[in-house]
């Protein structure tokens, strides 16, 4: 049985950081292409981050770059995504996810599993 689970959200000030977490476990997970994605309410999910079985390639959502980093432990079955200067936009529940392709994607229906997700609150 295959199991994501996210750690790490929580509520902060604008300008605050955050690391959130995602272990998976039941998948072989260097073979699985892992991404982040989030969801405020009203809003439709979006994607924020995605990085290869290596973690040599890394894409990011436009209002996110330079801010955000995605990082794997493939050793560990674990991806992580660093949130520096965070705004209240980012209030959202962020998700992570993996896919079994060796492409970084951006569109959520490709990702075949998906963690319950952790909320992160960025007050103003």
């Amino acid at each position: 049985q295959v199991q994501l689970v996210e750690s790490g959200g929580g509520l902060v000030q604008a300008g605050d950081s955050l690391r959130l977490a995602c272990e998976a476990s039941g998948l072989n997970f260097r073979t699985y292409v892992m991404g982040w994605f989030r969801q405020a309410p009203g809003k439709e999910r979006e994607f924020v981050s995605g990085i290869s079985w290596t973690g040599r390639t890394t894409i990011y959502a436009d209002s996110v770059k330079g801010r955000f980093t995605i990082a794997r432990e493939n050793a560990k079955n674990t991806v992580y995504l660093r949130m520096n200067s965070l705004k209240p936009e980012d209030t959202a529940a962020y998700y992570c996810a993996a896919w079994s392709h060796f492409q970084v994607s951006t569109t959520a229906a490709n990702y075949e599993y998906w963690g319950q997700g952790t909320q992160v609150t960025v007050s103003s």
